[in-house]
C-alpha cells in the first residue's frame, strides 16, 4: 500500500515521524510531503499569491520526501501531482500525528483535518491523526488506530470520507477506551494578549484555555476526550445545512 504523509507541524515534528514508523513497520511503503516549518490552525488555506518553495529532502525509510514552503493543503495537492507525474498511485493519505487534539469545532481551523479533507477531495481515503497535548509524548495509542484503521478499511472507506483520530497524551494502559464519537463544540476562555513590537506598532497573540463541560454525554468527542477516552469521528467536507433547504426557500429571496 502507498501512503502518503503529510501534516501541520512540519516535516521535521516528532509525530509525522512516529506515525511513519507505525505504517512502515505494518509494510506500507511511505512518501512524504509536509511543510518546512510549524503550520499550524492554518485552516484549508492555500497558497495562490505566490510561489511554493518545493525541496526534496531526506526522510528515513520513505520512498520519497519533500518539504515545502506552502500550508498543508498545498502539500497534499502537490505531493499528489508529483508522485502521480512519477507514476505512483497513493492508496491512502495520513495527516498527522499532530501535537494537539484536533476536536469539535476545531477542526475547522485545523492545518492537520485539512489536509486529511484535501486528500479526501483528491480522490484517495484519508486519515488525520492527532494526540491531546501540544507537548505531546505519548504517540504509541495513536500509532495503533492509525495502523488498524491502514489493515481495516481497505476497500470499505469511500474517499468522501475522512476519519479523524485523536488520543489523549497517556500511556495505551492509561487509556479508558476508544469511542465513535459525534464532533462537539470545543470552546475556549480565550484572549488576546498584547505584544509590543520592536518598531513600537502594538500587536497581539491569541491564546486561551479550553473549557470544562459537565452534564453533555460521552458520544461527543471533546466529552469522550476530557473523560479521558480516544475518539474516531468520521468526517465529510459537505457542510450543507439540509435541514435548512426548506426553510430558506420559504424566505423568497428573489432575484
Amino acid at each position: 500500500m502507498n501512503i502518503l504523509l503529510a501534516n501541520d507541524d512540519g516535516i521535521g515534528s516528532q509525530g509525522i515521524r512516529a506515525l511513519a514508523d507505525a505504517l512502515l513497520a505494518a509494510g506500507a511503503d511511505i512518501y512524504v510531503c509536509a511543510p518546512d516549518g510549524q503550520r499550524s490552525a492554518s485552516g484549508h488555506s492555500i497558497t495562490v499569491s505566490e510561489d511554493i518553495i518545493a525541496e526534496e529532502t531526506e526522510f528515513e525509510g520513505a520512498k520519497f520526501a519533500m518539504k515545502l514552503s506552502g500550508t498543508p493543503a498545498d502539500c497534499v495537492k502537490l505531493g499528489m501531482m508529483v508522485l502521480r507525474e512519477k507514476g505512483v498511485k497513493i492508496d491512502m493519505l495520513y495527516s498527522g500525528i499532530n501535537h494537539g487534539g484536533n476536536l469539535g469545532t476545531d477542526t475547522l481551523y485545523s492545518g492537520t483535518v485539512s489536509a486529511a479533507i484535501e486528500g479526501s477531495i483528491c480522490g484517495v481515503p484519508s486519515v488525520a491523526v492527532s494526540v491531546n497535548s501540544h507537548k505531546a509524548a505519548h504517540f504509541e495509542y495513536a500509532c495503533h488506530l492509525a495502523v488498524e484503521v491502514m489493515e481495516k478499511t481497505q476497500g470499505r472507506i469511500s474517499p468522501d470520507t475522512v476519519i479523524n483520530i485523536n488520543t489523549p497524551d497517556m500511556p495505551p494502559e492509561s487509556i479508558k477506551g476508544l469511542k465513535y464519537a459525534t464532533l462537539g463544540k470545543r470552546e475556549y476562555k480565550e484572549f488576546f494578549a498584547p505584544v509590543e513590537l520592536e518598531d513600537g506598532r502594538k500587536g497581539y497573540r491569541y491564546n486561551g484555555d479550553p473549557v470544562i463541560y459537565e452534564g453533555l454525554p460521552s458520544s461527543i468527542d471533546v466529552i469522550a476526550m476530557q473523560e479521558g477516552y480516544a475518539t474516531i469521528t468520521p468526517l465529510h467536507r459537505d457542510l450543507t445545512d439540509y435541514d435548512a433547504i426548506e426553510e430558506v426557500k420559504k424566505w423568497r429571496i428573489d432575484k
